[in-house]
């Protein structure tokens, strides 16, 4: 689960770049979660922690308070979920979720990128039950015990708690996000969270090495171009 992380930093590093398209996608993302839950984060949790994760990505306040202001106005856009599962290059597991206005337009964006990069597109449910939906937080440390027992302590339901190269992971049921969360901050209230995420995490790891390594970057980059697209997760682990 480790490599999951680390995989899935590096992926968004490169995105990060992109400074106005991950604008446009922090945007989109919260403007649906505050026309759908409501526009006040103190009363609408998903908005509140998806507020934190866009500043913690340096997303313009203005650009954030702009969506909040568009959701509270009456229609807008409409728009809906999208996700498209198959294997990428190196026979790699890979999720897209979209948010899109215009499914018909998205998907064929999608699936170019899988035809032009030695990938093939499944349907519903091709890879996703190779994946576990979870509340994942990851930060500095080196003492997985320590913090499985605080977790326990405050009664949180836990999945994992992992070590991996000076950085201790947390996994645990995406109704235990908030929980986690509070009980993590309140045991050390100077945490920094490198990653604190409802993600899609690999039950395994495809190794990806030699050609293809190439071949995925170009294929991840690809998606990642696509306005529509929100996230891209995946199982490859890549040897240099």
């Amino acid at each position: 689960m480790g490599r999951a992380y680390q995989n899935r930093k590096e992926s968004m590093a490169k995105t990060a770049t992109q400074k106005t398209r991950v604008y446009s996608k922090y945007g989109k993302e919260i403007y649906v979660c505050a026309k759908q839950g409501g526009v006040e984060p103190d009363g609408n949790l998903s908005l509140r922690r998806l507020i934190d994760r866009a500043k913690k990505d340096q997303v313009p306040t203005h650009v954030i308070e702009r969506a909040i202001d568009k959701a509270k106005g009456a229609g807008g856009e409409d728009y809906e979920v999208a996700r498209y599962e198959g294997f990428g290059p190196g026979n790699c597991m890979v999720i897209v979720d979209c948010l899109t206005d215009n499914v018909k337009r998205t998907f064929t964006e999608v699936r170019q990128a899988f035809v032009k990069n030695d990938a093939k597109l499944g349907g519903p449910g091709t890879v996703a039950h190779m994946f576990d939906h979870q509340a994942v937080f990851v930060f500095p440390g080196d003492d997985d015990e320590s913090i499985l027992e605080l977790l326990m302590m405050a009664d949180v339901d836990v999945t994992d708690v992992e070590v991996e190269d000076g950085m201790v992971s947390v996994f645990a049921p995406i109704s235990e996000f908030s929980n986690a969360r509070t009980a993590l901050l309140e045991a050390m209230p100077e945490v920094v969270f490198a990653m604190e995420e409802i993600s899609f995490v690999p039950q395994t790891m495809t190794e990806i090495s030699g050609e293809d390594v190439e071949t995925f970057d170009k294929f991840i980059n690809q998606l990642e171009d696509c306005d529509d697209v929100q996230n891209v997760y995946h199982n490859a682990e890549i040897k240099d």
